[in-house]
């Protein structure tokens, strides 16, 4: 089986497209947020990007579910800004990006609406400059986020079924 990785800044959309996508699917679902260590999650309330070494437990961590995974599917969600990041999740098995693409002003507006979680607006910037566009040897797609989460939904599960 193929485990979709729902993937795109913060603010993307990627835990409501990945909920949805893993329930139209009957897959487990996993929230990347869930694997980052707490000093990870101090780090990011407290205004600071990480770093990739910060990172790295925290991807090889999504790898390991996704490994956990390949018999059955799943749906987790994960930044995946850089290649070299997609690289590691890919060491878990199958997978299938669906990118979460948008402009600023939408993502900073989205960040800024949402309450609980822990991402500062003013990272935003720093993801954006770390985001490298799959590749055409990269498996999946990008969805534009100024569409309804029901339309991006409905275009990544056509796509996901029609890769070939």
């Amino acid at each position: 089986m193929t485990v979709i990785v729902v993937m795109g800044v913060s603010g993307s959309g990627k835990t409501t497209i990945g909920t949805a996508l893993a329930g139209a699917l009957d897959v487990e679902y996993a929230e990347a947020d869930s694997f980052h260590p707490k000093a990870n999650i101090d780090k990011m309330t407290a205004g600071h990007p990480l770093t990739d070494e910060d990172r790295a437990p925290w991807l090889e961590a999504i790898a390991d579910w996704i490994r956990e995974h390949q018999a059955a599917g799943g749906v987790v969600t994960s930044s995946a800004l850089k290649r070299r990041y997609r690289d590691v999740l890919r060491t878990g098995g199958n997978v299938w990006f669906a990118h979460l693409h948008g402009d600023r002003e939408i993502l900073a507006e989205r960040m800024k609406s949402r309450s609980g979680h822990f991402m500062p607006v003013s990272l935003l910037d720093s993801q954006l400059a770390d985001l490298e566009a799959l590749e055409p040897d990269e498996p999946g797609a990008i969805f534009d986020i100024r569409d309804t989460p029901a339309d991006i939904t409905a275009a990544a599960l056509t796509a996901f079924r029609e890769r070939s």
